[in-house]
């Protein structure tokens, strides 16, 4: 191992940043170049298909046979003429991967003749085997059948993989029997539902508004480290970070990696994965250091929200291939190194309407910001009522690594607005016994109109907050750089639409009664503003002081992936889910499963290469180099030198390897001992929840030991990459 580092390093002084040819000057003359998109659509289908097309697209109505050949041929000839030679479902399993099945054009003929084909039954659905995706039990291994159905909202794209091109098809996932086996089918009807419930408020403030659209722009962060140093690391390969490691003397202290100058090796990287990016429509705009060494993130313009959840899983694909010409290794694990910041996917929400309208944008003039803060105060009230449902939703085993380590959000859910808009919902409580009855005056009363113009200037930015308002949208900064956003987004929409149908009825019943229409929002708005009040928090996230103030104000902190998992299966979240049609009992139950399942298997597999790492490359390591210095003070005997002139700190120090020695040798034996009485336990929650409190007590002793024979061992002999090396070598 100690030669495999020293070669790596080796490998690592001799590169050069590769050199990138861009396909052209400007990125606007090739951006979405390999995408079926409006401007290819036009020219591939007839006016009369093409309007058909549109208009099932935008409506959400059925795609009939003749319109889908006709799609189909389109697709076709366009990709061909881009090189293509294969097609493919694209869809995104409950693996948290992308999936794909490459099929050719090529066919033969019942003549026996050589000829490409694609028809509109092979564009519309296919049948993959689903027996070996998770499915929490909804299928047995001997029940294969699973469908693949065609995502007319999502265009086609092209990939080349090593000079092939493939036409890949965005697609949902489903079992022979109807259920959702994967992230994109659950968040299709989010999207549906949030819409109508949007759109029904909408009709208050503007009866033109016939569409709301959910909008997303999803920030990325990542780590790079060049390829031979992660080689070089067998618990980076197998868990994507460093079980063990020495915290180098200098790590982020100084805080001069964030926005510092771009390395040349990982600027040419980020110019090519750019690239690559732009020609599949994927609108990225912003590159830069992070806060910690090797840390980077990209961030595009906002989009559709299923159209950005299905980009951000291309980008992570399109930034792992490019990472392998330029010799990096792209990290995108919450925690991959101990003792410096990790990684997270801030999630910006938004919605707007087909009138040019930003529902959470403040306007100019009151009437506009009543419909603002209807907006703006209903969802507060959403992630008030459905906290704990909005915390499982971002967990997993490597997120628990960041929630709340001194970087991220903590694992408690609030939510940042900012000072301004905080005195205007102060203002609204204050306002409960006013008479509220004369027009405008209204919103004068409430300081509705006094709401700043330019809000962005005028609200804070709390890296501390999971949930933060910024300016005109809100973003969701708690989710994991390796999620698949649908998750999190999926439940988002559902607790707003869920919320804003709440909203709309209270407001009716209130005019029902004979109330004003504004009188009606206000009294409904403020009664949010007081119920959920708690949830609104503006200070430090990561103190104490804070997670005993959430205590007594009622917010729950759930620290653990088996613990938050719990919510997603209670009644609260049954209720939502199965009443607005999103999932049902049954699949909650299993995507419950599944992800306590994963859970499990990260934690074993943690595990695992720990104690692999511990018995048979740092043992041997440090019971050489003890070994060395035993013969070291059997010499100076040899030579004649008394006793009392060996040196102290050499006896010390192997007295200290001993002891070392001896505790990762009992807590790894005592690791595997439990790890193999708990596999017995049949129940999948009760057997994470103990891998949770039982199996992962080990870790931490282990790893202190194993940290402190890095520092003692001589250096040459140290059989791991150490953070320094990797933390500083772009």
């Amino acid at each position: 191992m100690a030669i495999l580092r020293f070669k790596a390093l080796e490998l690592v002084n001799q590169r050069k940043a590769v050199e990138v040819q861009l396909p052209a000057h400007k990125i606007s003359d090739y951006y979405g170049s390999n995408v079926f998109g409006i401007d290819a659509m036009r020219s591939y289908l007839s006016g009369d298909y093409f309007k058909r097309l549109q208009y099932a697209i935008k409506s959400g109505s059925k795609v009939d046979r003749n319109l889908a050949d006709a799609v189909a041929a389109a697709m076709r000839t366009w990709a061909m003429s881009k090189g293509a030679t294969h097609y493919t479902h694209w869809f995104q399993p409950l693996t948290g991967e992308t999936a794909e099945k490459h099929d050719s054009f090529f066919d033969i003929s019942s003549d026996g003749r050589a000829l490409e084909t694609f028809k509109g039954n092979a564009l519309v659905q296919q049948e993959p085997d689903a027996s070996s995706f998770p499915s929490g039990g909804i299928r047995n291994t001997f029940e294969a059948r699973g469908y693949t159905a065609w995502d007319p909202t999502s265009p086609a794209f092209i990939i080349e993989n090593a000079g092939a091109r493939t036409l890949c098809i965005p697609t949902i996932f489903v079992s022979y029997t109807g259920e959702a086996l994967d992230f994109k089918a659950p968040l299709l009807k989010s999207l549906d539902l949030v819409e109508r419930a949007a759109l029904d408020v909408c009709q208050y403030f503007d009866k033109d508004v016939t569409r709301v659209t959910t909008t997303l722009g999803i920030e990325q962060e990542y780590f790079l480290v060049d390829r031979a140093l992660y080689d070089a690391r067998p618990d980076l390969v197998m868990t994507g970070r460093t079980v063990f490691g020495h915290a180098p003397a200098k790590g982020q202290q100084l805080e001069d990696h964030y926005f510092g100058a771009i390395p040349s090796r990982v600027h040419a990287f980020m110019v090519e994965f750019e690239a690559e990016a732009h020609k599949l429509g994927i609108p990225l705009r912003t590159r830069h250091n992070e806060v910690a060494p090797n840390q980077f993130e990209c961030a595009p313009t906002y989009e559709e929200a299923n159209l950005a959840v299905d980009h951000n899983q291309l980008l992570m694909d399109i930034m792992d291939r490019v990472a392998e010409k330029h010799h990096f290794k792209v990290l995108l694990h919450e925690k991959p190194f101990k003792g410096v910041n990790g990684s997270g996917k801030h999630n910006n929400w938004a919605m707007s309407t087909d009138t040019g309208v930003n529902l959470l944008g403040p306007g100019r003039r009151p009437k506009e910001n009543l419909q603002f803060l209807t907006f703006f105060i209903t969802t507060i009230k959403a992630v008030h009522r459905y906290a704990d449902l909005l915390r499982a939703s971002i967990a997993s085993a490597s997120n628990d690594h960041r929630l709340g380590a001194n970087e991220a959000p903590p694992a408690i859910m609030s939510v940042f607005i900012g000072t301004k808009l905080s005195e205007v919902l102060d203002e609204l409580e204050r306002t409960a016994k006013l008479p509220l009855d004369k027009g405008d005056n209204v919103y004068m009363k409430l300081g509705i109109d006094k709401i700043p113009e330019i809000l962005l200037d005028n609200t804070d930015r709390n890296r501390t907050s999971p949930f933060a308002f910024t300016g005109n949208k809100f973003e969701f900064r708690a989710v994991g750089s390796s999620a698949n956003c649908a998750n999190a987004m999926t439940v988002l929409n559902a607790i707003v639409a869920d919320q804003l149908i709440d909203f709309r009825n209270s407001v009716d019943a209130l005019m029902e009664q004979g109330k004003k229409k504004e009188v009606a929002i206000i009294d409904v708005l403020r009664e949010y503003v007081i119920s959920s009040k708690a949830i609104r928090f503006e200070g430090n996230g990561y103190s104490k002081e804070w997670e005993e103030e959430a205590e007594r104000r009622g917010l729950s902190n759930i620290r653990t992936t088996p613990q938050a998992l719990d919510k997603l299966v209670d009644e609260q979240a049954i209720s939502l889910f199965t009443k607005h049609g999103i999932f049902n009992e049954r699949e909650l139950h299993a995507r419950h499963d599944i992800l306590l399942e994963d859970y499990l298997k990260r934690v074993q597999i943690e595990s695992r290469v720990m104690g692999d790492l511990a018995l048979n490359h740092v043992i041997p390591t440090a019971v050489a180099y003890q070994t060395k210095l035993v013969q070291n003070i059997k010499g100076l005997r040899e030579i004649g030198l008394e006793e009392e002139q060996y040196t102290q700190t050499t006896v010390d120090t192997i007295k200290s390897i001993s002891k070392h020695l001896t505790t990762i040798k009992s807590n790894v034996d005592q690791m595997i001992e439990r790890r193999k009485e708990l596999n017995k336990v049949e129940d999948t929650r009760e057997r994470s929840i103990r891998y949770c409190e039982e199996v992962t007590t080990f870790f931490d002793t282990i790893r202190y030991s194993v940290d402190k024979l890095e520092l003692i061992v001589d250096d040459e002999q140290w059989p791991l990459v150490k953070y320094r090396e990797m933390m500083f070598s772009h």
